[in-house]
Order: C-alpha cells, then sequence, then structure tokens
C-alpha cells in the first residue's frame, strides 16, 4: 500500500478520475490499454470509498474504487477475496476500470491471514488487564490502548490483532491485552476482545 492511500483520504481514493466512476463512451473506451488482471483483495474500507488488489503476476497494487465496484455489482470487498479486473495504467499507477468476477468464498478470516514480516514479537511481561483503544489507524496498520491516566500507551500492531481474529479497533473499545517492552515502547503482545463481543467485521 502506498503511502499515499494512508495520508488521510477521507472519501476520494489517491489519483481517482471519472474513469473509476464509469460513464466513458465505447469509444473512449477503446483508446484505453485494458489489461486483464486476476488478484486477491490487499484490503478495501467501505467507508473510504476504495481499496486496493494485489496482482497474481507481480505488477504494482491496484486502486479500486467502490463506485466501480458497484457498478457492476457488488456492494464490498473482503480481504482476501478473489477477484478478476480489467485494469488501466494511469499517471499515478493501476486502476480497475471493470470488475469482472469477486468470489468472496475465498475471503480469509483475519486471523488467517498471513502475519507481515514486519510484525515485532513481544513477549507479554504483564497478565490479561483491561484496556480502552486510545486510536486505531487501519490503513496505517497500529494504534494505541491505554490503561488510564498516568500509564504509558500500548503500541498496538495489525498483525497483533489478526492473530486473535480482530480485524479493526474503534476508539472507546474495550479490550484485554497483554504488553511487555518491545521496539516501539509498551507493545501488545496479546488481545483479546471482552466477553460477548464479536470481532470487528472487514
Amino acid at each position: 500500500m502506498s503511502d499515499e492511500a494512508g495520508s488521510g483520504v477521507a472519501e476520494k481514493a489517491p489519483g481517482t478520475t471519472t474513469l473509476a466512476g464509469g460513464g466513458l463512451d465505447e469509444e473512449s473506451r477503446a483508446d484505453l490499454r485494458l489489461e486483464e488482471v486476476a488478484g486477491r483483495i490487499k484490503w478495501f474500507d467501505v467507508s473510504k470509498g476504495f481499496g486496493f488488489i494485489v496482482p497474481d503476476d507481480g505488477r504494482p497494487d491496484i486502486l479500486l474504487h467502490i463506485t466501480c465496484l458497484r457498478r457492476d455489482g457488488h456492494q464490498a470487498a473482503s480481504e482476501g477475496a478473489r477477484i478478476v479486473v480489467e485494469a488501466v495504467e494511469r499517471a499515478r499507477g493501476w486502476q480497475t476500470f471493470r470488475v469482472v468476477s469477486l468470489d468472496q468464498s475465498a475471503a480469509l478470516h483475519p486471523a488467517e491471514l498471513p502475519v507481515a514480516r514486519t510484525h515485532v514479537s513481544v513477549t507479554p511481561t504483564s497478565g490479561l488487564e483491561t484496556a480502552v483503544v486510545k486510536w486505531f489507524n487501519r490503513l496505517r496498520g497500529f494504534g494505541f490502548l491505554s490503561r488510564g491516566e498516568g500509564t504509558p500507551d500500548i503500541f498496538v500492531h495489525m498483525e497483533t490483532l489478526r492473530r486473535y481474529g480482530i480485524a479493526e479497533l474503534k476508539p472507546g473499545d474495550t479490550v484485554l491485552v497483554r504488553y511487555g517492552d518491545g521496539s516501539k515502547g509498551v507493545m501488545a503482545a496479546e488481545v483479546r476482545l471482552v466477553d460477548g463481543a464479536l470481532p470487528a467485521s472487514h
């Protein structure tokens, strides 16, 4: 994922043009150098209106805009789902023109997704304690938990959440956490939802 995609974009995807929303006539479409590409959904955020596809052929990630997805009959795309698209290379990177097929049955539960190479293992030095989510940014892949005023914030990495079947945290959520010292200071080694809570949806 490019830094550009995680730089606080609220509604409009990076590099989005009228192409993403369709509306091109056949003559304009013929002028485009479309390529059919198969891959999987890297992530897709409905609230932000876009996400990215990791192509099977090794080319750079492909931007997938929600208007394109919905125009072709799909409401959302879960991480890990298989997808085939027609894509075009624009000045700011590859972009989906049309969704050919989307297989949501191939989507993975967050706990099944591969652990990123950047993940740092943390040896817990605490018991299971209650904490509140202070801040979490899914695009950046990390956030902070608080055990209360006067205590150091606990850094939590997205991959730690995935290990325990949690797709996302929201400010104010209460969780159970074991933590220890890591490269980012105090870091979460284990995160559990409180009893009765369900994992956040994709």
